[in-house]
């Protein structure tokens, strides 16, 4: 193409934005209108009943599914179509309060389903959840840690934006429970069991620029066993359908051919190696009996990053010739990317990782490709370092632990993505 015939290309025109977008609750992760919201009263009365202190039946429901004490004694439930229209108030075209039949107004929108306050951008701006999968022993919970600290620390940076938890609940659990013991004290995360249910992180990654609308984060740190349970994922897999992207955690020691070379490579230690693994493959399985072979042609659009964990440990396959990986692989070197998603250095690392998997577990990438129809393959390290004994060695050294979350900031188009010059 000519320099004047580039020049004065048009630019694609931007998709034409609705008016408001569908809700999805990023507490129970139901999908609905923005005129389907409830409201919490913001105040009581003892001498109407309808405004009386009392339980929330749905919200404690919600509550003790993940083992969290009931609430007693809260404000009424208020329902749109019981307010006359002049004394509901929309912001942007969405419903965000009402004034009750004693002048008082709430802003306090609820989901309808769990009676979760929801944020204050909900509906006006598109609910991109962020799912985080796989089967046991995948190390998702340790993932979870360092990549949300990545971003905190460094990503969101280079990115001119901020990445913040939706309230101080969460910012206190996420920091007691996860972030100071691994990166303060170097302790091992205990894996998350099954019948114990982890409310969700949620967290936001809101850019400087106005223009951009922030993006809600939600870790559904969902226990592995449950990955390959079809009763529990039918339980709990709305998270899934409803996320507007995966980040599908495969640990190297889950596949059965290369379990024994690693093994043998790195010293057969006690206590080093879980003999029990779930295949990467039994989990696609069984999310598509759950869901994918509902939609279309029995395929799922969600994009899909398929992130290889510990690769650090991969080093003990590492030779010249490349038998399953190079020595000189990109994987085992940190890469940041700044402003715009880097193309070429995600097309190598994709192409690496795509080929390493076919050799190693051909089953899986072949039901990755009839299942997903926008896949992207990954290799992180998310300590940097092969723990001893559940304690590190040094200090945690995450790499490239953000790549796949910026290739889903890219497929979401919330950034742009440039060739290297």
């Amino acid at each position: 193409m000519s320099f004047l015939s580039n020049l004065f290309r048009r630019k694609p025109q931007a998709e034409p934005r609705p008016l408001f977008y569908d809700i999805v609750c990023p507490y129970c992760f139901s999908k609905f209108s923005p005129e389907e919201v409830v409201f919490r009263a913001s105040h009581h009365r003892e001498d109407d009943e309808d405004y009386a202190l009392g339980e929330d039946e749905l919200l404690n429901k919600y509550r003790e599914r993940f083992g969290l004490d009931s609430v007693h004694d809260m404000e009424a439930i208020l329902h749109p179509h019981d307010v006359p229209e002049e004394h509901r108030l929309y912001s942007d075209h969405v419903l965000t309060g009402l004034t009750d039949r004693y002048g008082e107004l709430t802003r306090h929108r609820l989901c309808p389903h769990c009676h979760n306050e929801l944020p204050v951008t909900a509906g006006k701006v598109p609910s991109n959840i962020i799912s985080i999968i796989g089967a046991s022993q995948a190390g998702k919970s340790v993932y979870m840690t360092s990549l949300i600290h990545t971003l905190q620390h460094v990503t969101a940076d280079h990115f001119d934006a901020a990445c913040m938890p939706l309230n101080a609940e969460i910012s206190r659990k996420f920091r007691t429970m996860y972030e100071e013991p691994l990166f303060e004290r170097g302790d091992l995360l205990t894996s998350t069991q099954k019948e114990k249910m982890q409310e969700p992180f949620i967290f936001q990654f809101v850019f400087k620029d106005e223009e951009k609308p922030p993006l809600t984060l939600v870790f559904f740190d969902v226990a592995g066993e449950g990955m390959v349970d079809q009763d529990y994922l039918g339980l709990h897999g709305q998270h899934i359908k409803n996320s507007a992207g995966i980040l599908f955690m495969v640990d190297p020691l889950q596949i059965r051919s290369i379990r024994e070379r690693i093994k043998i490579n790195l010293g057969d230690k006690p206590g080093e190696f879980v003999s029990q693994y779930d295949e990467p493959r039994d989990v696609v399985l069984t999310m598509f009996g759950d869901f994918i072979a509902y939609q279309d042609k029995g395929k799922t659009d969600i994009p899909t990053a398929v992130v290889l964990t510990k690769s650090d440990m991969l080093t003990a396959l590492a030779d010249e010739e490349g038998t399953y990986i190079k020595n000189n692989s990109n994987i085992f070197n940190p890469m940041e990317h700044r402003k715009y998603m880097d193309l070429d250095e995600f097309a190598n690392i994709d192409g690496e990782v795509r080929r390493f998997i076919e050799k190693v577990d051909k089953p899986f990438k072949g039901t990755m490709d009839v299942y997903f129809t926008d896949t992207a393959y990954f290799a992180v390290s998310a300590l940097g370092s092969n723990p001893v004994d559940q304690k590190l060695q040094g200090l945690v050294s995450p790499i490239r632990v953000d790549e796949p979350f910026i290739w889903l900031l890219y497929k979401l188009k919330y950034i742009e993505g440039r060739e290297s010059q």
